[in-house]
């Protein structure tokens, strides 16, 4: 039976730490794994995507296999094909397929008909392929990552609800803030039982920055948000990462940005590209988690502690 990866839950506990400890190794030397030769990999792109496309593209091709990258207009699904009917058919030519879109249905519908692994890229409720790039970057700056504190600053969107989910699973306490049109609903973030860090909720951004070893933000306009981008610049306002949000945090705290940023936005220009960022190490990582990731769902390998 295929095994898919849709929003984080799929992992257990050790096979998280297992498989961020494997993303180093592969980061450490990129080119040691062949766990795709001779397999292909179908990437398909019903949003734009910078980061998830060339990591995805790039990673399958280090892993010895083809990536083979669709976009909507050259899908039967823009005609009007099911998306039962597709994920039948492309379960008959390639290893693994991905999906990033908007409707989390649509990825939860490939999986349930699809012969071999479905792995979400992105959709509105879920992006847990990100979380697991910055649980990597956390662990490269402070190793073990049982105990420390997550503050993720902003709208409570798909990014953070991933973060949630994945960070307390390999024991982060993760702290949300968002004003609360845009709050981050408890009932909709699927915990693990295994979690055993913490989630808390704020509205003010200071208090869920305080002590926090990393500070996380989004932009404040998503895709598909472009009717309400003037209200949530508004209420999002207070919610930007600055100096004077990290002087509560850690001592040693770091900056970390999903991307794309928008400076003096969600995130001073000063903090993006400054000393206690680690934004393009995240950005990097997201190739060397998700090689991990398909070494695992491939079944080529069984991650263990």
């Amino acid at each position: 039976m295929a095994r898919h990866f849709l929003t984080g839950n799929e992992l257990s506990a050790p096979e998280l730490e297992a498989l961020l400890a494997r993303a180093v190794q592969l980061k450490d030397d990129p080119l040691s794994s062949r766990a795709l030769a001779g397999k292909s990999v179908a990437l398909v792109f019903q949003r734009p995507s910078t980061r998830t496309r060339v990591s995805f593209e790039v990673g399958v091709h280090e892993l010895g296999g083809l990536p083979v990258v669709l976009r909507p207009d050259e899908l039967q699904l823009s005609r009007g094909e099911s998306p039962k009917d597709t994920s039948l058919v492309l379960s008959r030519h390639v290893a693994a397929m991905g999906l990033r879109t908007g409707s989390h249905a649509l990825v939860e519908e490939l999986a349930a008909h699809a012969s071999v692994p479905v792995f979400n890229m992105l959709t509105a409720e879920h992006h847990p392929c990100q979380p697991l790039a910055d649980l990597m970057t956390m662990r490269e700056r402070f190793g073990p990552l049982a105990g420390l504190k997550l503050a993720y600053v902003g709208d409570g969107n798909n990014v953070a609800r991933s973060l949630a989910v994945l960070g307390t699973m390999a024991g982060v306490d993760v702290a949300v803030a968002s004003p609360a049109p845009y709050a981050l609903e408890r009932d909709s973030v699927p915990l693990s039982p295994e979690a055993t860090g913490r989630l808390t909720l704020h509205e003010d951004p200071r208090e869920a920055a305080a002590g926090a070893h990393v500070l996380y933000t989004d932009v404040w306009v998503s895709m598909g948000d472009e009717e309400t981008a003037a209200e949530r610049r508004e209420l999002l306002a207070p919610y930007r990462v600055d100096e004077a949000l990290l002087e509560v945090a850690d001592p040693d705290a770091i900056v970390l940005h999903c991307l794309p940023a928008h400076p003096g936005e969600e995130i001073s220009e000063e903090l993006l590209y400054g000393e206690r960022q680690r934004i393009w190490d995240e950005a990097e990582n997201r190739r060397h988690a998700q090689k991990a990731l398909l070494e695992l769902l491939v079944g080529t390998a069984t991650l263990s502690p």
